[in-house]
């Protein structure tokens, strides 16, 4: 069922902020930090796109797995794909899109829609599964 598979996937997104709140220090490496916000986005969408019954593909993509999801991200969301790939691979210091309070304020809010949206995906299924009078 979709609300069950999108409350695993919440499951990592979960473990995936602990380890964001836990590395505000900015002595934590701002590219592992970033490497870490752009996981829990795109599981984040993988949740949407699992709730709405379809079938969430295994890649990184952000701006695919968002029009996939029917939604449309913050820029600084989207741009954690280029970072995570440029940070991945390069030496060299990556800037983050923004700074990590304002990215994990945006994912928090990308969470919440997604917990509305397996709330009302819940309450839609119980609401299926009651006899009508």
């Amino acid at each position: 069922m979709p609300p069950e598979d999108a409350a695993l996937i919440l499951q990592v997104v979960l473990r995936h902020e602990a380890a964001l709140v836990a590395a505000l220090d900015p002595a934590f490496p701002q590219e592992s930090w970033g490497f870490i916000a752009q996981q829990e986005v795109e599981n984040l969408l993988r949740g949407l796109i699992v709730l709405a019954d379809r079938q969430a593909p295994l890649c990184h993509d952000l701006e695919r797995l968002q029009q996939l999801a029917r939604v449309q991200l913050p820029e600084e969301l989207v741009d954690l794909q280029v970072f995570a790939v440029k940070a991945r691979y390069s030496p060299e210091p990556t800037p983050l899109p923004a700074d990590r309070q304002r990215l994990l304020a945006l994912i928090r809010r990308l969470r919440a829609d997604v917990e509305g949206a397996m709330a009302a995906a819940v309450a839609g299924g119980v609401a299926e599964r009651e006899p009508r009078r």
